[in-house]
């Protein structure tokens, strides 16, 4: 019988580590020298190991496959179901459709679609007519269709109701009764990481943003989460290890969130990659981003992938830019195998404890939100705008100064970088309009480098 080769070892503790660093460092102090201090106000320290887990019981459920998905601007239905069709050719295993108006009929655009694809729709407007339209098709066809419908996440990033905030939950009412889609409601987390809050304001946001839905539904006794299970949209950014845990801290604050309402406490992520990282100067290191952050996606649980193509931030969706994005996800499961393991970064001293860390805090300042009011209370009054507000400057400051580092733009630039037409607006100016409230501002930390070049 193979004895263990561990067995030869003896166990080494934390204590003894650190006196082993101590002694190496020569003086140098330990908490300056190697313990980094995150933007969420968590201490990184220099080595993990099972004593940093004794304490920590984190059962984080995980999908058993995760897939990939592409996302499809609907202007015109007959040429977006063309376009989707051909793009599950290329191995397409789930659609985002994005629809600007009403003219753009379901059945049209959802014509020929397998039964295997699942298909998200999100609309620029809110009409149960639509909605009950994609119902009538899901009950026609058993496509697995989820509706994107998030109204506080509207007025969050317009500053406006839809109409107004009586008739926006009298579509929601509609939306949620007797449906044959999968789901109908939405919880957009990626606003606030696009606007720069830090992961722990992520969470807690989105945490405070969901509980508005579930005090809705049970103080009009609408059964809607109880049946269903909520898409979550999460966009990553660029700390790896960190956006692992954000994923996984997710799933078990919902999860404790959805038992005090006895709502199932599954949820669906649909995670995508941030647009706050990315850059016009040295735009292919783009894909190397997106790529990652496509993996912290996969090992954090998210059910859904969308990659987001290299130039989406200034060049309107082309044939190139979307492959490409595809095909990166494509590389991930069939030849990196990264759909083989379950749950893999169970078990894990660092990513156990980073979990455990932020989903501490987010919970902690959720609850300080719900003290404060709740979450619709604090947007009303512009608490959460500056909150955010407050966390994006910090980390402006942390890329003005180098400490963080976007490769191309604020450091080593090309002075013969070629900048690319856009065909997008990439440098929004304000506009001045009337709204009931002050909206969450997305902005990209390369915005003010780019605009003086």
């Amino acid at each position: 019988m193979t004895k263990s080769l561990f067995n030869s070892f003896e166990d080494v503790s934390s204590k003894q580590w650190k006196q082993k660093i101590q002694f190496d460092l020569k003086g140098a102090d330990y908490n300056e020298a190697l313990i980094y201090k995150s933007l969420e106000g968590i201490d990184i320290k220099p080595f993990y190991n099972q004593e940093d887990i004794i304490n920590i019981k984190n059962e984080v459920s995980h999908p058993s496959i995760w897939k990939n998905c592409i996302e499809i601007i609907a202007d015109d239905a007959g040429k977006s179901n063309i376009k989707a069709l051909k793009e599950i050719k290329r191995g397409a295993e789930s659609i985002h459709f994005i629809i600007s108006n009403e003219q753009v009929l379901p059945k049209d655009l959802l014509s020929n679609i397998p039964s295997g694809i699942s298909v998200y729709i999100e609309t620029k407007f809110l009409s149960s007519i639509y909605i009950q339209k994609l119902n009538d098709h899901a009950k026609e066809t058993h496509l697995d269709i989820y509706v994107l419908t998030d109204i506080i996440g509207n007025l969050a990033r317009t500053g406006n109701w839809y109409d107004n905030l009586t008739q926006d939950h009298a579509v929601l009412n509609k939306a949620t009764t007797n449906t044959n889609l999968k789901s109908t409601i939405s919880i957009d987390f990626g606003l606030y990481q696009n606007a720069g809050a830090t992961m722990v304001q992520q969470l807690a946001y989105g945490l405070g943003h969901a509980n508005e839905y579930l005090n809705y539904f049970e103080s009009n006794s609408i059964t809607a989460l109880k049946n269903t299970i909520p898409v979550f949209k999460i966009a990553v950014g660029g700390n790896y290890f960190f956006e692992i845990a954000k994923l996984r801290a997710l799933r078990i604050l919902w999860s404790a969130l959805a038992l005090e309402y006895n709502a199932l406490p599954e949820c669906h992520i649909v995670a995508y990659p941030s647009h706050r990282n990315k850059t016009i100067l040295d735009y292919n290191v783009n894909m190397l981003r997106t790529t990652t952050e496509c993996m912290s996606a996969v090992l954090g649980g998210a059910d859904i992938v969308q990659n987001m193509p290299y130039d989406d931030i200034y060049h309107f969706e082309n044939d190139f830019g979307t492959r490409i994005s595809l095909n990166q996800l494509l590389i991930l499961k069939n030849e990196s195998y990264f759909n083989l393991v379950s749950n893999p970064a169970s078990g894990s001293y660092y990513i156990e404890s980073l979990t455990n860390q932020i989903a501490e805090k987010a919970l902690e300042l959720f609850k300080n939100i719900e003290e404060g009011g709740g979450f619709l209370h604090q947007l009303k009054s512009g608490v959460i705008q500056k909150k955010i507000k407050e966390s994006a400057e910090k980390e402006q400051e942390l890329f003005d100064n180098e400490k963080i580092i976007l490769t191309g733009s604020n450091k080593y630039q090309n002075p013969e970088e070629h900048i690319p037409d856009f065909q997008k607006v990439v440098f929004p100016e304000k506009k001045i309009r009337k709204t009931l409230l002050s909206p969450i501002t997305i902005t990209r930390l390369t915005q003010k480098i780019e605009a003086d070049i």
